[in-house]
């Protein structure tokens, strides 16, 4: 019977990050919020937008566990079901940044001819505030969940290729990829396979505060206004809902405030346990 092997370096890296006590946590907790959004439809009591005039602003405790909003609205559902937004947002603002970033990073580090014009229109882009370039484009394109995902991912894109680019730039200059070249490899194969596959590492970490960037600007964004559409519950509209009765119904901004603050807090432990995995030199000071 054959034998599925793990290759020695993730091996490694998985004992390397298991050694880390927080970061597992944070990832455990991760894993917890994820399923409770997915799980929404069949855990929550009540419908996200059910409105119950009758019980607005009640205090948490008996049927309603967080309480209710001004409207009436269990505060507890409409928690796990803007968790269902708010993660989706931050996952694919990460996916497609990295994709894009990653594909422009490696033409601008690879090809000398790129670097300059990619290079310069990255630098254009970062030079605008994440949160006013966001809020120009939301408004350009109209508030959706979608049109968010869109801003949001052209936002972040250029961090991801300024990563890519850097570690690119070190790679093309070591022996292996002279051989490669030396041995009429083609150009794409040494993109992917002797440049891409060793800068994978701090591109998975940069993922990872991606993430947790883009669930702040949604929350940011969500907050202002100009994000998603306020009918569809997420922790900033909530948040912005709750800031007129904080001295009255005070629950109504804290459950959002901390269930965003211990998502992204996670994330940026994971990120950061994963970095100190992925080096050698912080890892040898454990």
């Amino acid at each position: 019977m054959a034998t599925v092997s793990i290759p020695s370096a993730e091996v490694g890296l998985l004992k390397s990050l298991a050694q880390r006590h927080s970061a597992i946590v944070a990832l455990a907790i991760l894993i917890i919020i994820a399923l409770v959004a997915i799980s929404a439809p069949w855990i929550a009591p009540f419908a996200p937008n059910k409105l119950a005039v009758l019980n607005r602003l009640q205090p948490p405790g008996g049927v309603h566990l967080l309480g209710t909003d001004e409207y009436g609205r269990d505060i507890f559902s409409r928690v796990i079901f803007a968790g269902r937004v708010s993660l989706t947002v931050g996952i694919s603002v990460s996916l497609f940044s990295s994709i894009f970033g990653v594909a422009f990073g490696l033409l601008a580090g690879f090809f000398r001819r790129l670097d300059t014009p990619i290079s310069r229109v990255v630098d254009a882009m970062m030079a605008f505030p994440d949160i006013l370039l966001a809020i120009a484009l939301v408004a350009a394109l109209g508030g959706s969940v979608l049109n968010v995902i869109i801003a949001l991912s052209v936002v972040y894109t250029p961090r991801v290729a300024r990563v890519a680019r850097a570690s690119t730039l070190v790679i093309r200059e070591l022996t292996y990829v002279e051989a490669a070249r030396a041995l009429g490899t083609s150009t794409w194969r040494i993109l992917v396979i002797h440049v891409l596959r060793n800068i994978v590492s701090p591109l998975v970490v940069q993922a990872t505060f991606t993430f947790a960037y883009a669930m702040l600007a949604e929350a940011g964004l969500s907050f202002l206004g100009v994000g998603v559409d306020p009918s569809t519950p997420t922790w900033g509209t909530m948040i912005n809902d709750g800031s007129r009765y904080v001295s009255t119904a005070s629950w109504m901004i804290l459950f959002p405030g901390l269930a965003i603050t211990l998502c992204v807090l996670a994330l940026q432990i994971v990120g950061d346990g994963l970095r100190d995995a992925l080096d050698p030199n912080l890892s040898k000071e454990l």
